[in-house]
């Protein structure tokens, strides 16, 4: 597994895992950046990939001093889960 990389030509967060890339699309504006879909393709799927790449998009964004809105209800369900990011929502 890679690491998690942002791709602004395409707003989105990638993570490759073999063979296959799992996504979470976001719209930037400003200061906030909003999570609108998650895609963790089959063959990855059970493997934890998609939390994977929710915990590196999240640190990511914490580190670019950016804050979060959810609405997307896998990203939104990991923050549920990971009050360590509750300091990113808006």
């Amino acid at each position: 597994m890679s690491e998690v990389r942002d791709n602004p030509a395409l707003h989105r967060f990638e993570l490759d895992a073999d063979g296959h890339t799992a996504v979470a699309h976001y719209r930037l504006d400003g200061g906030v950046i909003t999570f609108t879909h998650t895609e963790v393709p089959p063959a990855l799927s059970g493997r934890g990939i998609g939390s994977a790449l929710a915990r590196g998009a999240l640190d990511n964004v914490r580190g670019r001093g950016l804050k979060v809105v959810a609405r997307c209800e896998f990203i939104g369900g990991y923050l549920a889960r990971h009050a360590e990011y509750a300091d990113l929502l808006t």
